[in-house]
């Protein structure tokens, strides 16, 4: 009872609790780059572009030059052909982001150079004329195979024996001609150019081969290798204008090209 009475006043003694530190009271990156501003931390940058915003991050010490390098895989644009605006004022690539003002969140205009532009429109126009030329090409490709085929027919029939009429190989000839006449207005660059100048010697090639058949079919009896005597002769293609010598037998393109043949020959 004596020993109950001598502690009933006294209170237990208080044992100390270590609480963990709250996962709450630990700073997040954003946070620091808002509160630090500048020095090492790492800040969010609002890009506008063609009224799109690209967000990036990066460090506040970094520099212009800097923001362009990471802009380069949103935008598709190389560093020269960026130009950096911050409050009106175009930015060096030197200067660095946050000596200029830039913060976490601030907003940076980018503008596309001039020059830039200018040269993609020039590219586009060559593609746009290239696309077109080869087109323009096919075209005409689709339809010199036919007359080519109806060449070829006329040769069968010849090496038979047959007799074939003379109106069939004036009128194969002018329909090759205009073909020529075609390509010859076909503007063309690069590897159109180059298909061009290959379907010209095909069609040159076509009407040399009737120019024989047609030597063949008024004599039965002429060797192969003769009849090229009465083969059309060509002016070069792509070797610039000339002017008309008068002849009636020369036929002048838009462009200057003469197709000049011996017509008196078919007869």
């Amino acid at each position: 009872m004596d020993n109950l009475s001598d502690t009933a006043g006294v209170s237990p003694p208080v044992q100390s609790v270590k609480i963990p530190p709250s996962k709450s009271a630990e700073i997040s990156p954003d946070t620091k780059a808002e509160t630090d501003g500048v020095g090492g931390s790492t800040i969010r940058i609002n890009v506008n572009y063609n009224s799109v915003f690209h967000e990036i991050h990066l460090p506040a010490e970094s520099t212009f030059g800097d923001v362009k390098k990471l802009l380069v895989q949103k935008i598709g644009l190389e560093p020269e052909q960026q130009r950096l605006m911050f409050r009106g004022v175009e930015k060096d690539d030197k200067e660095k982001l946050h000596l200029e003002g830039v913060k976490d969140r601030s907003k940076i205009l980018l503008l596309e150079h001039f020059a830039s532009k200018e040269k993609k429109h020039e590219e586009k126009r060559k593609l746009d004329e290239m696309s077109k030329a080869t087109e323009a090409i096919t075209v005409v490709k689709a339809e010199v195979d036919k007359l080519s085929n109806r060449v070829a027919a006329l040769e069968a029939a010849i090496n038979a024996g047959n007799k074939t009429s003379e109106k069939e190989f004036l009128v194969l000839t002018e329909l090759l001609m205009s073909q020529l006449l075609k390509l010859d207005g076909i503007e063309a660059e690069g590897e159109a150019k180059s298909q061009r100048k290959a379907e010209v010697r095909r069609v040159q090639g076509i009407v040399d081969k009737l120019d024989s058949l047609k030597a063949i079919n008024s004599n039965p009896f002429i060797q192969s290798g003769n009849a090229a005597t009465g083969t059309t002769h060509w002016e070069t293609f792509d070797t610039g204008k000339e002017g008309s010598n008068g002849d009636p037998s020369t036929t002048t393109t838009s462009s200057g090209t003469k197709i000049s043949q011996d017509w008196e020959r078919f007869d």
